[in-house]
């Protein structure tokens, strides 16, 4: 396979309610059948109006910004100083929720298209029917990425193309089944026209020439991409997560129920040792296989001793629950 990345220049600005089918084919009459048109929610915002009125400058401003952001936010996911790193309603998680201040009116803040695939597919049907040429669109915006600095370009919409490139049960050259790799191709594509589209060189359109050889049907879009809470192993930030396991730990009930299967010996030996330097002296938990864990406080039993040896029950539960094994039984043995 031989990719060209192409840009489309002379596109110029875009405002509310502009033909952007109009606009592309006219600044690239070159457009072919089997071309992957890679155009950025920028100007399909604005063509589409999705843009906000805020004040130029002062704290009028920001206050404003925090407002169409706390509107733009389905779940708040971090927070670091004046970043704030959010899932919008379309099931994106992203910095500020997508709102964009950069390459538009000081005056104006431009927002997410409210359905990126929808956008993806009305643009490629203005472009078949009106203008005769039949090419897959990717609607892309640009992101950052856990584990990684730097931002690059993704796909939030698409029309005629397959988002994810599935190799599940092929066999690569060394006769091994491959079992997970699923390879976002619409993301891969995005990211290669930034490439050709930069950030100040106003150049909002980019075609991918080779990958395909002709469109599919508009198929099921980017949203396929959005991962579900469910499948979500990193659904908040660190210090997020952190809280909510506190608040989780702090409604352990007293006497859970029984667990269905034994919890695992080893998530028990680290939870007890996780706990080991911070209970009160001469308390010690151990870790009696089939009996549950039995706790051994302090020989003297005043009010303050068995107060600070509830503290250190409550921190082998919440131990036990980041362990999974939140329903071990924990029993006290008093001396004598």
């Amino acid at each position: 396979m031989r990719l060209e990345v192409l840009p489309v220049t002379g596109i110029g600005d875009v405002s509310p309610g502009d033909d952007l089918a109009a606009l592309i084919a006219g600044a690239a009459p070159w457009l072919r059948d089997g071309d992957v048109l890679v155009v950025t929610s920028k100007i399909v915002s604005k063509a589409e109006g999705q843009l906000v009125d805020v004040p130029a400058e002062g704290p009028e401003r920001a206050a404003a910004r925090d407002e169409v952001l706390a509107a733009e936010t389905a779940r708040r996911v971090a927070t670091r100083g004046q970043t704030r790193i959010v899932q919008t309603h379309h099931g994106f998680v992203m910095a500020s929720a997508g709102i964009d201040a950069s390459n538009v009116d000081r005056q104006r803040l431009v927002l997410l298209p409210k359905d990126p695939d929808a956008s993806a597919r009305a643009l490629r049907a203005a472009l078949r029917e009106r203008h005769g040429v039949d090419v897959a669109v990717v609607v892309s915006d640009t992101m950052g990425r856990p584990w990684r600095n730097g931002l690059t370009d993704v796909a939030l919409g698409a029309a005629g193309i397959a988002p994810v490139r599935d190799h599940r049960g092929e066999t690569d050259p060394y006769g091994n089944e491959l079992h997970i790799t699923q390879m976002a191709v619409v993301d891969e594509l995005a990211a290669a026209s930034e490439l050709v589209k930069g950030k100040t060189d106003q150049v909002p359109v980019a075609v991918v020439r080779g990958y395909l050889s002709r469109p599919g049907d508009d198929g099921p879009g980017a949203v396929t991409l959005v991962r579900e809470a469910a499948a979500d192993m990193f659904s908040l930030g660190t210090a997020e997560a952190r809280a909510a396991g506190l608040r989780e730990a702090a409604l352990l009930p007293l006497d859970p129920p029984a667990a269905e299967e034994p919890a695992e010996p080893a998530a028990v030996e680290r939870a007890i040792a996780a706990v080991a330097g911070v209970v009160a002296p001469g308390t010690v938990f151990t870790h009696v296989p089939g009996e549950g864990v039995r706790a051994t406080p302090p020989r003297s039993t005043d009010a303050a001793t068995l107060v600070r040896f509830g503290t250190d029950l409550h921190r082998l539960r919440a131990a036990l629950a980041a362990e999974g094994a939140a329903s071990l039984p924990v029993r006290p043995v008093l001396p004598g």
